[in-house]
């Protein structure tokens, strides 16, 4: 139950960084991060993402609504971090009119990321990550419109995205891989 709003973020790392547990840990305390709003948020990061989800997502993730947004002079404007051992979840997430400038990474969502905080993690917890969208988006000088990694043997679900125009300087715009959806008004093609 988290509202941020009408903010000015620039900073060395992630801008928005939502979280709920690494691996075992989080599995166990069970306290997911659900019912966030995010509005009218402008801001750069030269490293990383504007919003992130995760890698510490273990005791999930969920109702994240963003909109009204603007990044601009960053590496990602959005990022889902996860990893084989996670478990938990990532769902129902919901992007809507957000304008790039000067953006690596419009979309990337990576099935394989980091370490483990040690070896009582369960190789065998693997994180779910479904129905996601992201409308009405715009970019300009975009490096990459996406990077989409799943997990090989643990697909990303409804992944939906409607409403993109993205000006991309890349032969290659998109990488997906070990994910499931559906893509309409999607410029460059995905």
């Amino acid at each position: 139950d988290v509202c941020i709003e009408d903010c000015y973020i620039s900073t060395g790392d992630d801008l928005i960084a939502i979280k709920s547990g690494w691996d075992e840990y989080g599995i166990a305390f069970g306290r997911p991060s659900t019912n966030i709003v995010i509005h009218r948020l402008v801001g750069k990061t030269h490293t990383s993402a504007g919003i992130a989800i995760g890698s510490e997502m273990s005791g999930g993730v969920s109702n994240v609504r963003a909109e009204d947004i603007h990044f601009y002079d960053s590496y990602t404007a959005i990022r889902i971090k996860t990893s084989p051992g996670r478990g938990g979840y990532v769902r129902n997430v919901y992007v809507s009119n957000m304008t790039l400038t000067n953006v690596d990474i419009a979309i990337r969502f990576t099935g394989s990321y980091g370490e483990h905080p040690d070896d009582g993690y369960d190789p065998n917890a693997q994180p779910v990550i479904e129905r996601i969208t992201f409308e009405d988006v715009t970019g300009e000088n975009i490096k990459k419109a996406g990077l989409i990694e799943g997990i090989e043997g643990d697909n990303f679900v409804d992944i939906c995205l409607s409403n993109i125009t993205l000006n991309v300087t890349s032969n290659y715009p998109w990488n997906c891989s070990n994910v499931r959806g559906y893509s309409d008004m999607v410029l460059p093609e995905a």
